[in-house]
């Protein structure tokens, strides 16, 4: 059982991890700055620091998001592989909208 344990470990490239991770982290980064640019002007209600929750969450959520499609993209071939694709841009999409619902929570939905 160990062995096995040793062998998987070894296959998760940490620098592929990490670069994944941060392009999701990015484009969730980039996608939230702009909508909240692009939002007409805050609740007096909500604080100075309102904008740091939606700015800490999101990201993380598009993180998570590169850490699935690196995981899921990773031993594919074939048709295999435009369906781990597909199935990770999909599960990106929904965590990036879950992280968006939670960071915005409170001030732009109520």
């Amino acid at each position: 059982m160990m062995q096995q344990a040793s062998i998987i470990a070894k296959q998760i490239h940490p620098a592929s991890l990490i670069k994944r991770m941060l392009v999701g982290s990015i484009i969730a980064l980039v996608l939230i700055v702009a909508f909240l640019l692009s939002a007409r002007a805050p609740n007096p209600e909500w604080g100075k620091l309102w904008v740091l929750k939606p700015l800490i969450i999101v990201p993380l959520a598009g993180a998570i998001g590169g850490f699935f499609f690196y995981l899921i993209n990773r031993y594919q071939g074939g048709w295999k592989k435009v369906l781990a694709l597909l199935c990770s841009v999909i599960i990106y999409i929904i965590l990036l909208w879950l992280g968006t619902v939670l960071g915005l929570n409170g001030t732009w939905w109520n």
